[in-house]
């Protein structure tokens, strides 16, 4: 961490900081022409330039420099590079993708250079302190593209641009602004998470390269007044995507004036364990696209914010000029910083929408049939391309209950990572679908690693384990927390499946060992599937199967603090193919006893599901003789049970239409 680093988080203990106001609005007070966009360096650019305000951070550094200038003079702390468009997607319009990393240095070295001026001309009067610690932070704007929505309104699964690319895009701006001289790195005005999630992967990249540690600023917008994205998440949903990096602040800007920004500032404030940073618009835009609100009304409405203790970072966006942050920082003055409340660490996803798996939550039921392995109607449909028919099969499991949805790929005929990406990138534009959070479930990690590219929400990855030994586990590990997600972890290392009590617990807490003390993985986010092996097989050595889940989960739940547990349920009734009443009554008896062992979710239909007190006593007494071992004969009297049962289901195999 930089000496800079440090100051501004003492900065923030002490007293609210104050961020600059719009870059845009003062540069349109120049009323530039081409010829000034140009500059002598681009004065033969084959195309127009006008407009390309980033540009001016080469060839019109006096302009910028009075700019960043006269918010330091207004009372800013906190100054942006002029960058908010320079990737080289969105300089791409321009022509100038070629000159991005130029663009970002000598923006930050504009900026710091106005820091040593601004230092160095004290006067009386100004509100510059001698020995002041003022901070340049890094603008990483949104580009012009984005990874959570289609272009194209007939074609919702096409991408104008990749993962990767955005990446790439990212990190050649953040190795400008901080080879520039940056002290922060702030992506600003998110509306989609993807994007934000891109960025932040890019910047994570960039300091291990370079063997830095910048603060990282986050900000999002809320785009209207259901209070979501333009991507379409929640401000808790949000939040919860993006705070797998250690974040200096979370906040919101743009879009909204200070007044309408007001509830959804004071839910990020009351859920962020970071600080937290507004700069809201100077009002709403007039029917010419003006911001009109007085630099007294807005500061009027943001003292409000100071008042109520939700920010630590204030400041101005759209239409916002040296007079509104002068206002603003006036009030700043007054009022104390939002103090960082505590945070439990619970297992919080998102998809749209937030999910968080809390002490006194109900059993998480995650959907299964979207699985190719494990559904007959699902995989024919993947493998005919029926994409659009396929989704149905998702929004049957939201309708019947489940609270996130398992997407697995794995087919032999199926080009595994393609088939991920067309799933997730049409589940991304059906809401009632993508307001769950997604479980990545492949045993090849490229595909896994493709679908995390697709997801904005904080998914799960379905699986990882120490079957190639932990070197690639902790490859794997460590990629999982820079794509933000949380993890389940298979008992399965170099010598195979874990098959007993004692090798479950072996290779569990070897890999909890390794997950939080190498890799720092939140321990919240890590769980665990001890197998859950097919139970009445006949054979001897398979008689614990269910007993030796259950014992494991306790001993799990009473050692690996925080840690989670799961498992597919339908693979313990395995042996009863076909019968779906003995199914159904195993997987509900085996819920039940693996829910009073500890066990927080699993992979099941939840529309399928059994009331565990509803199951016929004779036939619950038989499933229990053999979930629990409690008896020698146990299997031979559930298989002789479900014989005599064999086709008198017909009302609940119409009802369930399942294939298993």
């Amino acid at each position: 961490m930089t000496e800079q680093a440090n100051h501004i988080k003492q900065e923030l203990e002490e007293r609210i900081l104050v961020i600059d106001g719009a870059m845009g609005t003062m540069i349109q007070r120049y009323k530039l022409k081409e010829e000034d966009y140009r500059g002598d360096f681009f004065r033969n650019w084959k195309g127009d330039l006008k407009g390309c305000h980033d540009l001016l951070s080469i060839t019109q550094q006096k302009i910028i420099r009075d700019i960043h200038k006269a918010y330091l003079e207004a009372g800013a702390d906190i100054i942006e590079t002029n960058t908010f468009n320079a990737t080289k997607i969105a300089l791409a319009d321009y022509g100038l993708q070629d000159f991005a990393y130029e663009i970002n240095f000598n923006a930050a070295k504009v900026a710091k250079e106005a820091i040593e001026e601004f230092k160095n001309s004290w006067h009386a009067g100004s509100e510059n302190k001698p020995g002041k610690n003022y901070f340049v932070a890094g603008a990483f704007g949104p580009t012009n593209r984005t990874l959570s929505l289609s272009p194209d309104v007939n074609d919702p699964g096409y991408r104008a641009v990749t993962f990767d690319e955005v990446v790439e895009a990212y990190a050649e701006q953040a190795r400008g602004l901080i080879d520039g001289g940056a002290d922060l790195l702030l992506v600003e005005t998110v509306f989609d998470t993807l994007n934000a999630k891109a960025a932040l992967f890019a910047i994570q990249s960039v300091m291990e390269e370079k063997g830095v540690n910048l603060p990282v600023m986050i900000s999002g917008t809320i785009t209207d007044a259901s209070g979501r994205t333009l991507s379409g998440q929640t401000v808790e949903a949000f939040l919860n995507s993006v705070s797998h990096v250690n974040l200096l602040s979370i906040g919101l800007n743009c879009a909204l004036g200070a007044k309408e920004m007001r509830p959804y500032l004071e839910e990020l404030s009351e859920k962020s364990p970071f600080y937290v940073s507004c700069y809201p618009n100077a009002g709403l835009p007039n029917q010419f696209g003006e911001y009109d609100e007085t630099p007294e009304h807005m500061s009027h409405d943001i003292h409000d914010f100071l008042e109520s203790g939700f920010v630590n970072i204030v400041g101005g966006c759209c239409g916002t000029t040296p007079d509104h942050i002068r206002h603003i920082a006036e009030h700043a003055r007054k009022t104390p910083p939002r103090k960082i409340p505590v945070i439990e660490p619970y297992l919080r996803l998102s998809g749209l929408e937030p999910v968080t798996l809390r002490p006194d939550s109900n059993f998480m039921n995650v959907g299964e049939r979207t699985n190719v392995t494990g559904s007959k109607k699902f995989a024919k449909l993947i493998i005919e391309n029926k994409f659009d028919e396929a989704l149905a099969v998702a929004k049957d499991q939201v309708d019947g209950g489940a609270q996130a949805i398992d997407i697995n790929m794995d087919e032999g005929m199926l080009d595994s990572e393609k088939a991920m990406v067309t799933y997730l990138n049409l589940i991304s534009s059906e809401p009632d679908i993508s307001r769950l959070p997604i479980m990545i479930d492949s045993s090849k990690w490229p595909v896994i690693e493709a679908g995390l590219k697709c997801t904005q929400g904080k998914s799960i990855v379905n699986s990882i384990s120490l079957k190639e030994g932990e070197e690639k586990f902790r490859e794997q590990a460590k990629l999982v927390k820079k794509y933000g997600a949380a993890v389940i972890v298979m008992a399965f290392d170099e010598q195979g499946q874990a098959d007993s009590l004692p090798r479950r617990i072996e290779i569990c807490k070897r890999a909890y060992r390794i997950l939080v003390e190498d890799v720092k993985f939140p321990p919240q986010d890590i769980i665990f599937d001890p197998n859950i092996f097919p139970v009445a097989t006949g054979m001897e050595e398979h008689r614990r199967n269910a007993l030796d889940y259950f014992e494991a989960t306790k001993w799990i739940k009473e050692n690996l603090p925080l840690a989670k547990v799961s498992g597919g349920v339908s693979n313990v009734s395995f042996s009863f193919r076909g019968n779906d009443m003995v199914r159904e009554a195993i997987h509900s008896a085996f819920l039940y006893h693996g829910i009073h062992s500890g066990m927080d979710m699993g992979i099941v239909n939840p529309g399928q599901l059994q009331v565990y007190d509803e199951i016929p006593n004779d036939l619950l007494e038989l499933v229990e003789d053999v979930l629990l071992d409690r008896k020698e004969d146990a299997t031979e009297k559930l298989v002789a049970y479900a014989e005599t049962i064999k086709g008198k289901s017909k009302k609940q195999e119409k009802r369930s239409n399942r294939l298993y």
